[in-house]
């Protein structure tokens, strides 16, 4: 199963909300009902910053390819 990324959320945004979705899991004071919507939040919230990322490689791993050699 794919996690759809959160949308409208900068990478910023998305990484500021993740660490404040662990910090809350981590606390072990929320019930577990409220764990588990944390959890699906957070798996959103990776999938967001994941996609930035990987976005970002692929547009560094572009930017440094050598350039095509033209027929000699």
């Amino acid at each position: 199963m794919s996690v759809k990324p959160e949308p409208d959320l900068t990478y910023e945004q998305a990484r500021e909300a993740l660490i404040e979705v662990v910090r809350q899991l981590e606390s072990g004071n929320v019930p577990l009902s409220t764990s588990m919507e944390l959890w699906e939040r957070g798996e959103r919230l990776a999938a967001t910053c994941a996609e930035f990322l990987d976005g970002a490689k692929a547009r560094i791993e572009s930017a440094t390819q050598p350039a095509p050699q033209g027929d000699k």
